[in-house]
């Protein structure tokens, strides 16, 4: 079911989300060849609590860290560790918080150091896949429709959108209804009313869009080891342009 958001709780996600996009800006100054994806986690647990904050993802189905650190042909869902960042990777962080009871979800993909022409175009085209998503979503289109304008704008640059991970609504859970994928038809789907709340999230391939799961039952990379890309916002239906909840102003 479809819940639509009261004023308060709408105010517990803006500021679950307001710790959530302050994490990743903080994430990114610390993003550098030499750091560990473990470092990362460890600073971004610490900065969700001193916030106020608990982490979405620790212990989430098992799930054992604080931020998914998905590097290069890692889709999401990578688990931080002992890697160490080199000169060229680029790394995709997935960031989720609640405040109150109530979930905030945001990602994004960082170059490391000086990357290659072909990983910067694939970071922007996503970015701007996920704005052009964003847009869509306004009171009276279709769910469909936000998938339309992220696939189509993907395609069209010549990079494949994942079928086996989609976005979802987020609230009180991190994961409601409905299912948001980044690819579909326009007019289809569930319509889009204001007091709804998204988690839109293209992720992106230089190559095919399938994907593999590896053997710690966690990260997706891509099966023919492209590079991947994932960008994601958590917003607001209003009656008129959605509010991004995890963007800082």
């Amino acid at each position: 079911m479809i819940t639509l958001k009261s004023a308060q709780e709408i105010a517990f996600m803006r500021q679950a989300g307001r710790i959530v996009a302050e994490t990743l800006q903080e994430l990114g100054k610390r993003i550098s060849p030499g750091v560990t994806t473990g470092e990362l986690n460890k600073f971004a647990e610490d900065f969700i609590k001193e916030a106020g904050g608990v982490p979405a993802f620790l212990n989430y189905q098992g799930f054992p860290a604080s931020i998914c650190a998905s590097v290069n042909n890692e889709v999401v869902h990578g688990i931080p560790g002992l890697r160490i960042l080199e000169n060229g990777d680029i790394i995709s962080i997935d960031v989720g918080a609640f405040y109150h009871g109530y979930c905030g979800d945001s990602a994004c993909t960082f170059p490391v150091g000086e990357i290659s022409a072909e990983a910067e175009r694939l970071l922007a085209v996503t970015k701007k896949s996920l704005e052009m998503g964003i847009e869509k979503a306004v009171s009276g289109n279709r769910i469909g429709d936000i998938g339309a304008a992220i696939q189509t704008f993907v395609e069209d640059n010549g990079f494949s959108v994942v079928r086996a991970f989609v976005g979802h609504g987020i609230g009180q859970e991190m994961h409601e209804a409905p299912q948001v994928p980044n690819f579909g038809r326009p007019g289809y789907g569930p319509r889009l009313e204001p007091g709804m709340t998204l988690a839109i999230e293209p992720m992106v391939n230089a190559g095919t869009y399938d994907v593999a799961i590896m053997p710690n039952k966690w990260t997706v990379v891509t099966k023919d080891g492209s590079l991947s890309a994932h960008f994601e916002h958590s917003i607001l239906v209003t009656g008129g342009q959605p509010e991004i909840l995890t963007r800082l102003s």
